[in-house]
């Protein structure tokens, strides 16, 4: 109880600060390429829920085009996401902005991975608790399949951790994800760019 109310926020304040200074040439480097290669803007950013459902604002790097069909919509994410942008999320560098937001205290290192408000109405009570500690940079569920597990799988992993929050789990979920990381495990759906919207129970 100790360490989930109040350790784990000092970790993260000393650990993401440390990160981004040491890493600020990474984040320049990382700056020029989008730039150049997917143009302005540079960071995407996107509400979603935090703790206790308080809304904030999530950055990452842009790893998707803004091409647009014949009627000005937005194409799938499969013609948008350029081997560039594949290269980013296959690495995980475009998540390296969400640093600052556990700076700030919108996030953790470890936790449920934030997502969609529009999901909020869609979970069950079980699934709700998902939004019981910080959302983080990486989580249980990330460390389990990542993007190729089902909703209902993903739920059960994010739940469990909220209940079972401790410093020796959470050095395990971060060993686990660079292990993940470097093996370019579980980074979306086979046949798919990107995750399945969750539409709630069936």
């Amino acid at each position: 109880m100790l360490y989930k109310k109040y350790v784990k926020r000092i970790l993260d304040i000393i650990v993401s600060a440390t990160a981004i200074v040491v890493l600020s040439p990474v984040y320049l480097v990382l700056y020029i390429l989008v730039k150049t290669k997917l143009g302005s803007p540079v960071l995407f950013y996107q509400d979603r829920p935090g703790k206790d459902e308080k809304i904030f604002r999530m950055y990452k790097f842009r790893s998707m085009t803004d091409e647009r069909d014949s009627d000005g919509e937005l194409k799938s994410d499969d013609e948008r996401l350029t081997p560039f942008g594949k290269k980013l999320r296959a690495t995980s560098l475009d998540e390296l902005p969400e640093l600052f937001c556990i700076l700030k205290g919108d996030m953790s290192l470890v936790g449920p991975r934030p997502l969609l408000v529009r999901y909020l109405p869609l979970y069950n009570e079980e699934q709700k608790h998902r939004h019981d500690v910080r959302p983080g940079l990486t989580g249980w569920a990330q460390v389990n399949g990542r993007n190729t597990l089902s909703w209902p799988e993903k739920f059960k992993y994010d739940v469990e951790y909220t209940r079972n929050v401790s410093f020796a789990m959470d050095v395990k979920i971060l060993f686990l994800t660079v292990i993940n990381v470097l093996r370019h495990e579980g980074i979306s759906p086979e046949g798919s760019a990107t995750m399945d919207f969750f539409k709630g129970e069936e």
